[in-house]
């Protein structure tokens, strides 16, 4: 297996390439504005520091959120679009799951904890965990003052803990998903005969961009239809 790994759901643009035994490469940037410049070079960088094609793709897996619209549909039309031109599938992952293994992973935290990342609007994505790889409630998203009694106590990673630290009981790090992360994850879980996401978005809400109330299709004085 040669597995291709990538997010673009939160500011972090990351990427990396998993075999078997590792990862092979991994490189991450972030820039909140920036996930339609960034990913596409990303992808050529870390199969480049590999030493490795994109014709010798097995499998691609891409986060698919919870996230903001613009950001997260980069990634998963990136995966789509790839995935059908090699002839390879395409998996889905929880970014909210790849935070939580990754946290899981390197011991940031052990037993029960939350996961929270940034959804703009005074909100946070969460999911709670029973560790690194079971998530037991979410993906949701709401205000972090509404689930702050029902999470009190619980460590919470992610940069969405860590900018309503007093919602959270003991925000840590890390704040962002990291591919690697992303690409273990997804590995490991197919390589046990388990099946991962579909790669559809999880928004969790309409997009902030809205058509103007009012708005009108033909100006007054326009030329007429025709037909």
């Amino acid at each position: 297996m040669l597995l291709l790994a990538f997010d673009t759901a939160t500011p972090a643009v990351t990427v990396a390439l998993h075999d078997d035994s590792g990862v092979l490469a991994g490189s991450t940037r972030v820039d909140a504005r920036r996930q339609g410049e960034l990913l596409a070079p990303g992808i050529v960088d870390v199969l480049r520091a590999a030493g490795r094609t994109r014709a010798e793709l097995t499998d691609i897996a891409v986060g698919v959120g919870p996230g903001p619209y613009t950001g997260l549909r980069v990634g998963i039309v990136t995966a789509l679009a790839m995935g059908d031109a090699l002839g390879i599938p395409v998996h889905g992952v929880c970014t909210l799951d790849a935070l939580a293994y990754a946290a899981g992973r390197d011991g940031t935290v052990v037993g029960p904890f939350v996961a929270a990342t940034d959804a703009r609007r005074k909100e946070v994505y969460w999911a709670r965990y029973a560790d690194g790889r079971t998530r037991v409630e979410g993906p949701a998203v709401d205000r972090p003052g509404d689930i702050a009694e029902a999470l009190q106590g619980l460590p919470a990673v992610g940069a969405g803990a860590a900018l309503y630290a007093e919602a959270f009981a003991d925000p840590r790090g890390p704040e962002h998903p990291d591919a690697a992360a992303l690409a273990a994850f997804a590995v490991e879980t197919l390589a046990a005969g388990l099946e991962l996401l579909a790669p559809e978005p999880l928004y969790l809400r309409r997009p902030d961009a809205q058509v103007p109330v009012g708005y009108k299709a033909v100006t007054p004085g326009g030329p007429p239809p025709r037909g």
